[in-house]
C-alpha cells in the first residue's frame, strides 16, 4: 500500500514539474524570439553576405577584407558583452528589428553593389557586433533579474536555444541565398 502511494505522489509531482516547466517558457519567448531574430539576422549576414562584399579597388584582397569583417565584428560583440553595467536595454525586441535592418542593407549592398567605400562596411560590421552582443547580454541579464532563485536556472538554461536557433535558421536560409548570389552576372559600380 505504502509503495503504491509513494508511486502515486512520484507520479503526481511528475506531472506538476512537467506542466510548470512547459509553461515556464510561455513567459520567457518575449526573450528568447527577439534573441532567436537577432542571431538569425546576425549569422545571416555573417555566414551569406559579407563574403560578397568585396572592394577589388582596395589594398587589402578579398581574403583579408573577410578577415576585417569579422574581426571587427568580434570586436562589436566584446565592447557590447562588456558594456552591461554602463548600458542595459529592457527591450530587447529593438535590437532584433535593428539586426534586420542591417541584414536587409547588406542584402540590398551585396546584390545591388552601391556601396562606394569599404570603410561603411567597416562601420556596419562593428554595428551588427554591437546589436548581437547586446541582444544576447541583456537577454540573459532581464532574465535573471525577472527569475526566481527557484527558477533562474532554468529560465537561463531554456532561452540560451534561442540563439541556437536563430543560427541554424540562418545557416539553413543563409548558404542557398549565399550560392544563388554568387551564380549571378557580376555588376560593376
Amino acid at each position: 500500500f505504502f509503495l503504491s502511494l509513494y508511486i502515486f505522489v512520484c507520479l503526481i509531482h511528475v506531472c506538476i514539474c512537467v506542466y510548470y516547466r512547459l509553461s515556464l517558457p510561455q513567459g520567457l519567448l518575449k526573450y528568447i524570439i527577439p534573441l532567436s531574430v537577432v542571431y538569425f539576422a546576425e549569422y545571416f549576414i555573417n555566414q551569406g553576405l559579407l563574403e560578397l562584399l568585396y572592394f577589388p579597388n582596395f589594398f587589402l584582397k578579398h581574403s583579408e577584407q573577410y578577415r576585417w569583417y569579422q574581426t571587427l565584428y568580434q570586436v562589436g560583440v566584446f565592447v557590447s558583452r562588456s558594456s552591461l553595467l554602463c548600458v542595459q536595454i529592457q527591450r530587447v525586441w529593438i535590437l532584433a528589428l535593428l539586426q534586420c535592418g542591417n541584414a536587409v542593407f547588406l542584402f540590398s549592398a551585396v546584390y545591388f553593389q552601391f556601396l562606394p567605400s569599404i570603410y561603411i562596411i567597416f562601420v556596419i560590421v562593428i554595428y551588427e557586433g554591437l546589436l548581437g552582443g547586446a541582444g544576447y547580454v541583456n537577454t540573459f541579464n532581464n532574465i535573471s533579474k525577472e527569475s526566481s532563485d527557484r527558477h533562474r536556472e532554468f529560465a537561463l538554461a531554456a532561452a540560451s536555444v534561442g540563439d541556437s536557433v536563430g543560427i541554424a535558421l540562418s545557416g539553413a536560409t543563409a548558404l542557398p541565398l549565399h550560392d544563388y548570389l554568387c551564380s549571378l552576372p557580376p555588376r560593376t559600380l
